[in-house]
């Protein structure tokens, strides 16, 4: 397993809209290993999407489970979401938002603070869930990467973005 090289802003490629996955083999399978490790890897990190690191297809891994964020009323843990979808979406929240492709700078975007996702998992499995809060938010960051979007996109105003603290 290897921890893949992160695409940084401004680069074109984050730009870039994903294609779905209809190949759930062991090719993929692997390449989701490295996504995997590459988001346990990297400090603070709680989402990573396939365009991150140059792979334009809707995939998205995300994992609240250890985060002390105060929204983190729920969480379901490790989740591998391919061409995942948000079905409804209800109430607002406006919260700090980092990114492993915007490494210096966080900045206040307003999400919805409940959505209904549908999914397939990592073996090509239909799944549909409900979420809120932090994971919601976290779900709906990586989503913006499959479209080509950062959250710089979204603040809710240029005064709303902030040099990034250090992790440790």
């Amino acid at each position: 397993m290897r921890r893949l090289e992160i695409l940084k802003y401004p680069d074109e490629r984050l730009k870039i809209p994903s294609k779905e996955v209809s190949d759930f083999g062991r090719i993929f399978s692997e390449f989701l290993e490295s996504l995997i490790f590459t988001m346990k890897s990297s400090p603070g990190c709680v989402g990573i999407a396939a365009p991150q690191v140059n792979v334009h297809k809707r995939v998205i891994v995300i994992d609240t489970s250890s985060s002390k964020h105060k929204e983190n009323k729920l969480s379901h843990g490790l989740l591998v979401l391919v061409n995942p979808i948000i079905l409804q979406r209800e109430g607002e929240i406006v919260i700090r938002e980092g990114c492993l492709s915007v490494p210096d700078y966080t900045g206040n975007v307003k999400r919805h603070y409940w959505v209904k996702v549908e999914a397939f998992d990592a073996k090509g499995n239909f799944i549909e869930f409900d979420t809120e809060g932090f994971e919601a938010v976290v779900i709906q960051h990586e989503i913006d990467h499959l479209d080509g979007k950062v959250f710089l996109e979204r603040l809710v105003s240029p005064k709303e973005l902030f040099k990034r603290k250090v992790y440790r």
